[in-house]
């Protein structure tokens, strides 16, 4: 077993001041030189094309640009490299797991993949010039795993496919999008249906309104959008696109299904995801799908838990009162995981290594 954490992020102001801030930590950080190890020896399967990018930024989130113009300065960075780390919109994705449960008053989600790629970063950032305040798990730093906003629409993305990626955004970038940018579950449908999209992902939305949330399935060539309360990594309506073997997914999806029948409760459905013993945790790190956290969203309350590896109770964040100004008093979420894969947040962690 090794003993994990993520730090706690909390900022209120610019997205020009988030992004230098955020750049100041990075800069001699053990997560920056594990990146620029894990670069020497993956080719990027993608280029950046910086006019393309800043075009995009400035029609959809103009002030997202400013928190990469923020991190540029601060890491004394050339904008290309920034986009290619931090940007999210790329001109493949590894397979991964991830589940997601629905209930009454709350999302549950399991973040599956591996340890090499975890930023290990809960953020909760109050922006004064343009977006909604958010609360949420971290990927790539600018982007979001899934999380929660002021107006209660909470967000989570499950893996489909690596079929022929497209120009476009990629998940934890579309995630961050949705949550600064929707006040509901159908805005950040319109969303999904305007952006382009870089891979294959479900995304389900769900806010305080809610009867059903709504689950979008997207890719580079088609998006569609059904109603359901359970989500794991194949698609319902484009099943062209998905993968040749899915026991896995379907396995996990029956698992929660069944259980919903039950009307859980909050923490009936949290157990559901986090035991080890239940049959949804999943503990293939060294294959991109293991579970490394388990969150949970109630859209009413505004309260967050985070847990982080398996049979874990979880810790809880009254994000309604942090919008008024009372700040978490933690500093880091810690957690076990049962893999000796480094992560790349905590110690050395390239792909020469296990």
């Amino acid at each position: 077993m090794k003993n994990i954490y993520a730090d706690i992020i909390q900022f209120r102001g610019t997205h020009y001041d988030f992004g230098f801030k955020q750049g100041e930590k990075l800069k001699d950080s053990i997560l920056i030189k594990n990146r620029e190890r894990q670069w020497k020896v993956r080719r990027p399967l993608f280029r950046i094309d910086q006019d393309e990018t800043q075009r995009v930024f400035k029609h959809l989130a103009p002030f997202l640009w400013e928190e990469f113009l923020g991190l540029q300065d601060s890491l004394e960075w050339p904008m290309e490299r920034v986009l290619k780390e931090f940007g999210g919109y790329r001109v493949n994705v590894t397979p991964s797991g991830c589940s997601i449960y629905v209930g009454d008053d709350y999302v549950i989600r399991n973040y599956d993949y591996h340890p090499k790629t975890y930023d290990g970063r809960c953020v909760a950032f109050q922006p004064s010039d343009g977006g909604y305040s958010t609360i949420g798990l971290t990927q790539k730093i600018t982007g979001r795993s899934d999380g929660m906003n002021e107006k209660g629409l909470a967000m989570g993305y499950t893996f489909m496919n690596r079929k022929r990626p497209g120009d476009g955004f990629i998940c934890h970038m579309i995630g961050r999008l949705i949550l600064e940018l929707c006040a509901n579950a159908g805005e950040a449908a319109d969303l999904l249906k305007e952006i382009p999209h870089r891979g294959s992902f479900s995304y389900v939305l769900f806010d305080q309104q809610s009867d059903l949330p709504y689950i979008v399935e997207t890719s580079p060539r088609r998006i569609e959008i059904r109603q359901g309360s359970a989500c794991t990594n194949h698609f319902k309506i484009m099943t062209e696109e998905n993968r040749r073997v899915l026991e896995d997914s379907q396995k996990r999806l029956q698992l929660i299904e069944d259980n919903q029948v039950h009307k859980l409760s909050g923490k009936q459905a949290f157990k559901l995801l986090n035991d080890t013993d239940k049959g949804v945790f999943s503990k293939l790190y060294g294959s991109w799908a293991g579970t490394i956290h388990t969150s949970a969203y109630f859209p009413e309350d505004l309260k967050a838990w985070i847990a982080l590896g398996g049979d874990q109770e979880p810790d809880v964040f009254d994000f309604s009162a942090w919008l008024k100004g009372e700040n978490f008093s933690a500093e880091r979420i810690e957690g076990m995981v049962d893999t000796d894969i480094p992560f790349v947040n905590m110690e050395p962690a390239d792909w020469y290594q296990k």
